[in-house]
């Protein structure tokens, strides 16, 4: 007997499963995205969070709709300090709102109070992309601050070389790359399961029995 669409459904149940057991492992914690600019975090995030049916936030827009202010025009008018004080701040108040997938900037991991409060409150994943990857879809739109010089791509590669040390204590790493998103989600969804949230899992599963009486 044939049974049409089977297949789609029991993969529909499997990936609300899937989900479930994400969204308990997690608990109030964010799953919070992390890397260089143009290396998907908005799009890909966005993507994470209806998968996994949780909130999405962009910690750039946030900081921006507080300010009232682009970000551009904030590093224009007050420089990268004051820009950096502001994103830690509104970074530390949106952890507190998990469980979420939440997208942060691309300098926001390398304040150490911030990469601690990720770790107390949050899994972090970085995206990883090469170089070329990175240059060919900043490149399309002209608002990176940093990237505002004679030679973009030899900027670009100043910071891989100062923020990828820093980005590798993330939780997870994602190969982000010219694939379809839900490529990188999928991969992403398997490495949460089978890494940070292993533990949590085997947890729930097996949770601990109480001490005998003495």
């Amino acid at each position: 007997m044939v049974r049409i669409g089977w297949d789609v459904k029991q993969q529909s149940a499997t990936a609300c499963e899937r989900a479930e057991t994400i969204r308990k492992a997690l608990g109030n914690r964010s799953l919070v995205m992390v890397g260089l600019m143009g290396c998907g975090k908005t799009s890909v995030g966005r993507r994470l969070s209806a998968k996994l049916d949780l909130p999405f936030v962009d910690a750039d827009e946030e900081i921006e709709a507080a300010a009232g202010k682009t970000i551009s025009e904030i590093f224009a008018d007050h420089g990268e300090a004051h820009f950096r004080d502001g994103e830690r701040k509104v970074i530390a108040r949106l952890l507190k709102n998990g469980p979420q997938v939440l997208a942060t900037g691309g300098g926001a991991f390398m304040h150490p109070e911030t990469r601690e409060n990720i770790k107390r409150a949050g899994i972090s994943i970085w995206l990883k992309a090469e170089l070329p990857v990175l240059m060919r879809r900043v490149m399309r739109r002209d608002n990176r601050p940093l990237l505002k010089t004679a030679d973009p791509e030899a900027r670009m590669r100043e910071l891989m070389i100062a923020r990828y040390p820093i980005y590798a204590e993330a939780d997870l790493v994602a190969n982000s790359r010219d694939v379809p998103h839900e490529v990188i989600v999928e991969e992403i969804i398997e490495g949460l399961l089978s890494g940070p949230l292993a533990a949590a899992q085997k947890s729930e599963s097996h949770p601990a029995e109480p001490d005998a009486p003495e």
